[in-house]
């Protein structure tokens, strides 16, 4: 008996119980296709209440409504990751959504014409997989070089931190200076560390995106996020590469911000390791204490058993839609059709998207014996 013999059938698994995988959900069961969502957590929302304490979206709940519900707080609030978190697992539960939680997906594959998912306890055969697991990726990137840091610095990846507390006494150096890192060294050096922030600064959001004027800014943002910055034109198509391989700008937390708590701002970038301490481009050497890389995560579809991905590690794909393995489709990557995508608001349209193909490629195909909906 083989692995199709004893795998349980069912017509499209969705990968990953986040924003992007739960709006897929939501379009699948309006149109009535059978459908299951795998997830590795323990509970849905887990991958929003993993993140540091402090953290809340950098869009406000009117731009963090998924299909069919509006985010239920304040429309120019800025939720917490926990209540980001709590409205996906309500969300799931109010559309009554069959998500699996524990199962973490170790591979997929091909066999006889379908494809094959497998977890650590099941595998499933199906027609088509959704792979919703991450804007960015989901593997935290650390240099090769950290190893040959001092034992005695702490180390921790913005996945890992949650707050100072996790901190030994003396100095940080954190790496990487986008908007998580802004906000953790704003978060540190406030706390008493001094703190050296290393790495270029892309700019920074020009206003206050908690005071007044952001009520008439952020409707006008979101439609260009929306709207403009696609890949419909010629803005969007050159915008996309620059935003998946580069750091986000400054956006709660500014220079002045940073400055404010003592933070020093270096431009260069941490390249190395000299008798233990992290050095800078240029020569300078950091006696700290601690270490927070905040240098992102990389795509890492190597569960995947067939090519998907370019050489950049990013899935080959249109839309979501991958032409060379028909039933195959993505849900949730930065920039996958607008800039928008990236955002919890984005998520449904792509999704969406993604549905309707798989409807209209199922249409026109019989639908192979020994596929059945799960409860």
């Amino acid at each position: 008996m083989n692995l199709t013999d004893r795998a349980e059938h069912i017509e499209t698994v969705v990968i990953g119980a986040g924003q992007a995988g739960l709006a897929t959900g939501y379009h699948l069961a309006g149109r009535g296709l059978p459908f299951v969502v795998l997830d590795g957590n323990d509970r849905i929302g887990d991958n929003w209440r993993c993140h540091w304490d402090s953290l809340r979206l950098f869009s406000p709940a009117r731009g963090a409504s998924l299909p069919g519900m509006r985010f239920p707080a304040p429309p120019m609030s800025f939720p917490t990751k926990d209540e980001m978190a709590d409205f996906l697992e309500t969300y799931a539960a109010t559309f009554g959504l069959p998500v699996r939680n524990g199962q973490r997906v170790r591979r997929v594959g091909r066999e006889d014409g379908r494809y094959v998912v497998e977890t650590d306890t099941t595998a499933y055969v199906c027609d088509n997989v959704v792979v919703a697991s991450g804007t960015f990726g989901r593997t935290p990137y650390i240099p090769a070089f950290a190893e040959a840091l001092d034992p005695r610095i702490t180390q921790l990846h913005s996945s890992a931190y949650k707050n100072p507390a996790q901190l030994r006494p003396g100095g940080v150096l954190v790496v990487g200076a986008s908007h998580s890192g802004g906000d953790i060294a704003h978060e540190v050096g406030s706390a008493g560390h001094p703190t050296v922030l290393s790495g270029p600064i892309h700019g920074e959001i020009p206003f206050d995106i908690e005071g007044r004027p952001a009520h008439v800014i952020f409707p006008v943002l979101w439609f260009l996020a929306q709207h403009l910055l696609t890949l419909r034109t010629p803005i969007g198509r050159t915008m996309r590469p620059e935003v998946r391989a580069h750091g986000g700008p400054l956006i709660r937390i500014k220079r002045a911000d940073l400055a404010r708590a003592g933070v020093e701002m270096v431009p260069e970038r941490t390249i190395g390791v000299s008798d233990g301490l992290p050095v800078l481009d240029g020569g300078r050497v950091l006696d700290v204490a601690n270490v927070v890389w905040c240098t992102g995560f990389r795509q890492d579809f190597s569960w995947i058993d067939f090519p998907v991905a370019d050489d950049d590690g990013w899935p080959l794909e249109e839309r979501g839609v991958v032409p060379s393995s028909p039933g195959l489709y993505f849900v949730g990557l930065a920039f996958q059709y607008a800039f928008a995508s990236m955002l919890v608001g984005g998520a449904g349209r792509d999704a969406e998207y993604v549905v309707r193909h798989l409807a209209g490629t199922r249409a026109r195909m019989p639908r192979p014996a020994g596929a059945k909906a799960l409860a």
